[in-house]
Formats: structure tokens, C-alpha cells, sequence
């Protein structure tokens, strides 16, 4: 059968860039990597990436390609000119911006996405002192579409929630809005909205379809959301360095800790633990993981009562910045202390389900696991017992999840929220 009409998908990450093309079933027909050559602060390495990666293509999919959606790292700015062109390094996401507090304090009020010094916002104003009012402030995501459009106007909305963006509301707050370099923003689109062709250039230099539309996308981790084709009854935990969770609800949820976004015109709603994967790593190596697993009986209780934290502080599922880590007694057997930790990890899961719903989220039937720990099988059966439902693995990439926005946008009836049984048939 001939492909006809396939969706593109580009995942912009921390270390490099990765494609993933879509039939129009929604099946994962092609992926490809290649990382930075210098490294995520460098724009110019997107861009090249993203050209060896889309020349590369086999020629049969590149010209069947029919629409394609972005996600990058959520908070990597960058300020360009009106040509696109970089004025300097992006800022990465995990940098911090201690200088700024106090005009923050004065633009958004404490608890939002926006306040932290650690903020889109933060490095906006820092981006802002070293280049003037004039510049343009985009996200990773946001400047790749742009730099496939030819036009550097738009925004999307989940990308630009750490710069201040009220997706409630869909304003920028007055706060910001009246300020002087409210002109470096970009004009907020929703995620999955068509915002064009690919540009005559880009079309001619990469070898794609002149009709290639190009997709709003989203933030690298909604994008490995919907790689899991998340069925109405599904939650989504990811088991990477933090214990995120996320599930599609029919509107916003408000509770200390809970993130909200729109992704392809539904709401998706969760929080994030600062236990995880991150805690492991400072006590086993990848090797050690591995083989003290294999030792693991899920069946079977630890004895332990542990709280893998890396540090005090706890976000969700409980809002505590003095929660202290527990981590001892350590036994002597070290596969009984990874099963400890596991298990603790597994609780606060647990725990961040019966938040969801006490703040009105539909409980959820199974669960769907994404991420490095996803693949640990005993800490899946574990985590399966503890929370008394079904637990299953998702191995798709980030970049099939924000192909699904693009397949959406061409082939309508292709809901981001499937069926329980098309669910099923994906994993």
C-alpha cells in the first residue's frame, strides 16, 4: 500500500534531536536521532540536526510527508531578530536567573509557572539586559516552526506557560503585557492549531512537499504524553529523573503542585514528585539497577518504609519545601534496598493518583508507564500491585507523540484521546 498521507514529527531534546514519521493509522513507520555537535545552548545545532535528519529521510516518506509538529525542551530561550537569526547561546531550560527575583516578584504572582527564578520569564528578562526591547523571545520549539515557516511570529501555548502565558485566561497577564518589551512575545497559538506551509525555501533546501503544513506543537514531556496514546480511562506516569504523572481531564484542575496544560484541544493535567530515577542514580550504577532487580520479588513486601527524595522538599503529591528524605536504615543486602526505594517510589505514585482525584481527576483503570524506569519489569509489577491496577510499558519516542498533533491536524477523526482498546493495540 502506497504512504499517502504521513505526519512528521521532530522532538527537539536536552542532547539532540530525533524524527518520528507516522503512518496514517497512526503507526510508527520510521524514527532517526543525531545529537548536537556542540550542544543544546547552541540553536544553529538544531537546525542542523534537523536538516541532516529530514534529508535523510527515504525519499518515499519525505514526499508523502503531508503536515509536521514540533516539541522542544520546555523553557530553552533564545532571543532572535525579526529574521530568526540567534543574537546569541540559548538559555537552557534548567538555568537560573537568581538577579531577576525581584522584578519577577513585581510581574507574576508567587506559585505560577512564571515566578520561578529558574522561569522562561527569569531568562527573558536576563535575555532582554544584554540585547534591548527590540528582540524576539522565542522557546526551542517555537523558533525550529518558525525557521520551517519562514515566520517567527507564533508561539505555542504549553511552550510559553514558564513565560507567563494564562492558558485559563489566554492572555498575558496586564503585568507583562504592559511592559515595554511586550513586542518580543510571540502571539500564542494553541497546540495543534495549522499555523502554515512550510516555507518555499525550507521546501527546496530539505526536499519536502510544497503542501507540507507545518503544526503547533508542544513541550518535549507532553510530547512523550501522547506517545502513549492515552485511552479515556488512562493515567500516564513517567519514571525518568522525576515521577511525573498526567492524565486527560475535561478541564483544568487547581491544587498546590498540579500542572495544566492543552494539548490538541484537551486538557492535560498532572504533577511532578522531585523523588525518581534522579534518587537511584546517586545510590547504584545502571549496571547495579539492572542486576539488583533481576534479585527483586515483587510479590513481596521490603519491610522498608523509605522516601526516595534527593533532597528536603517535596512538590506532589504533598507541598512541602521542608519534607525531609527518607533513606535509612539501609540494609545490608543492597537488593533489598533497592526494593525498598522502589517501593517507596511506587507509594508516592500511589499517592499522587488519590490527589488527582481528590481534586476532581477521574481515577484512572490502568496506567501507562513511559520513561528509563519503565522498563525495569519488577519495578512494574510492584508498582502494579501497590496501586491495584494494571500497569502497562510504552516504548514509542517523544517525537511519535508530537507526530500524533500533526496526524490530528490532517486526519481529524484521529483523536488524541483513543479508544481503551486502540490504546491496547499500541503498547
Amino acid at each position: 500500500m502506497p504512504n499517502s498521507s504521513l505526519a512528521l514529527g521532530i522532538d527537539l531534546g536536552t542532547s539532540g534531536v530525533r524524527l518520528a514519521v507516522l503512518n496514517e493509522h497512526g503507526k510508527l513507520i520510521h524514527t532517526s536521532t543525531a545529537d548536537y555537535p556542540k550542544g543544546l545552548e547552541i540553536p544553529e545545532d538544531w537546525k542542523t540536526c534537523c536538516t541532516e535528519l529530514i534529508r535523510a529521510l527515504p525519499t518515499n516518506l519525505r514526499l508523502a510527508l503531508r503536515a509536521l509538529a514540533v516539541d522542544g525542551t520546555s523553557g530553552t530561550l533564545l532571543a532572535c531578530d525579526h529574521t530568526g537569526t540567534a543574537l546569541s547561546r540559548a538559555l537552557p531550560y534548567n538555568l537560573s536567573c537568581p538577579e531577576q527575583r525581584q522584578t519577577l516578584i513585581s510581574l507574576v504572582s508567587h506559585g505560577e509557572p512564571a515566578s520561578s527564578v529558574s522561569s522562561s520569564l527569569a531568562r527573558a528578562l536576563r535575555l532582554i539586559s544584554t540585547h534591548g526591547q527590540s528582540v524576539l523571545l522565542r522557546h526551542q520549539a517555537d523558533w525550529i516552526s518558525g525557521w520551517l515557516l519562514g515566520n517567527w511570529c507564533w508561539g505555542e501555548e504549553g511552550n510559553n506557560l514558564r513565560l507567563g502565558w494564562d492558558l485559563v485566561n489566554q492572555t498575558w497577564p496586564a503585568s507583562i503585557a504592559e511592559t515595554a518589551w511586550r513586542a518580543a512575545l510571540p502571539e500564542i497559538v494553541s497546540s495543534g492549531k495549522v499555523l502554515g506551509k512550510v516555507a518555499p525555501e525550507q521546501s527546496q533546501s530539505l526536499g519536502l512537499p510544497k503542501q507540507l503544513l507545518v503544526v503547533a506543537g508542544t513541550t518535549d514531556a507532553n510530547a512523550a504524553v501522547l506517545t502513549a496514546n492515552a485511552g479515556p480511562d488512562d493515567g500516564i506516569t513517567v519514571l525518568g529523573s522525576t515521577l511525573v504523572l498526567k492524565r486527560f481531564t475535561e478541564g483544568p484542575i487547581r491544587g498546590a503542585g498540579i500542572t495544566n496544560h492543552r494539548v490538541g484541544g484537551r486538557w492535560l493535567c498532572g504533577g511532578a514528585s522531585n523523588a525518581g530515577g534522579s534518587v537511584l542514580r546517586q545510590l547504584f550504577s545502571d549496571t547495579e539497577l539492572k542486576e539488583l532487580s533481576r534479585q527483586i520479588n515483587p510479590e513481596f513486601n521490603s519491610g522498608l518504609m523509605l522516601r526516595p527524595l534527593p533532597g528536603p522538599g517535596e512538590r506532589f503529591p504533598i507541598d512541602d519545601p521542608t519534607l525531609e528524605p527518607q533513606l535509612t536504615p539501609r540494609p545490608v543486602s543492597d537488593s533489598l534496598y533497592l526494593h525498598g526505594l522502589l517501593e517507596g517510589l511506587a507509594h508516592i505514585e500511589l499517592q499522587g493518583w488519590q490527589r488527582l482525584k481528590e481534586l476532581g481527576a477521574p481515577p484512572p483503570k490502568q496506567v501507562i508507564s513511559l520513561g528509563g524506569g519503565a522498563r525495569n519489569p519488577q519495578w512494574r509489577r510492584l508498582r502494579e500491585r501497590i496501586l491495584g491496577i494494571p500497569v502497562k510499558t510504552c516504548t514509542n519516542p517523544p517525537a511519535a507523540g508530537v507526530a500524533r498533533l500533526a496526524l490530528q491536524a490532517i486526519s481529524p477523526q484521529h483523536n488524541l484521546v483513543s479508544t481503551k482498546q486502540e490504546s491496547d493495540q499500541q503498547l
